[in-house]
């Protein structure tokens, strides 16, 4: 089974954090390894590219997503549309969006999961906090409209935060002067939910509250 993991700096990973794909990857081949009835191989390829958001990534899909011809499409999207909102058009990354997972959808063997940008510092700082709302939502929008699954990151990351009194220090990676980028551990929590949600698809585990389903 091909997975190939779209996206920005999150996707790509940066210094010593270890990327969400590849721990995934490594989660995934566990799981099935341990179940003896099960003989699928994962394969999760990282197409992430940092500083990137939906314009320049929609232009990649044929390289990097279709010539692959994945089962699963993982698309995280929306972070730099705010971060680095004065290079983006936020309406445009919001057409984007909607134009990559119509394309994503023209493909019916392929399934999909949009991941929403991260709750870290530098998407609360000053106006940011009410963009990354106004991007969640977005988000959450056209994941409804084209009827893919969604992946909260944003709400499961504030749930660690406001709930678990996980800090930023926890959350944020070490030496982030941009206060951007995750954690190793908040990363590899990610990536574990991420697979009990797609495993939850397959009707392996319990629900996942973190996946919205079509």
């Amino acid at each position: 089974m091909r997975i190939v993991a779209m996206g920005s700096s999150s996707t790509a990973g940066l210094g010593n954090v270890v990327a969400y794909p590849a721990r995934l990857e490594l989660y995934l081949r566990k799981h099935f390894k341990d179940d003896a009835h099960l003989d699928i191989r994962i394969d999760v390829s990282n197409r992430g590219k940092g500083g990137e958001d939906a314009p320049q990534e929609v232009a990649r899909f044929n390289d990097d997503i279709f010539a692959d011809n994945p089962s699963l499409v993982l698309w995280q999207v929306g972070t730099n549309a705010v971060f680095r909102k004065e290079q983006f058009d936020f309406d445009n990354v919001v057409e984007k969006i909607v134009e990559g997972l119509n394309l994503l959808r023209d493909r019916p063997t392929m399934d999909v999961i949009l991941i929403d940008p991260q709750y870290v510092t530098a998407m609360l700082f000053d106006d940011n906090a009410e963009l990354s709302e106004k991007m969640i939502e977005a988000i959450r929008t056209a994941a409804r409209d084209a009827k893919v699954n969604l992946f909260q990151r944003w709400a499961l990351m504030r749930h660690w935060h406001v709930y678990n009194n996980a800090s930023f220090e926890q959350l944020l990676a070490p030496d982030d002067e941009l206060k951007l980028h995750q954690s190793d551990w908040s990363t590899m929590q990610v990536a574990r939910t991420l697979r009990s949600a797609i495993l939850t698809a397959t009707g392996t585990i319990q629900k996942c509250p973190c996946l919205i389903t079509t």
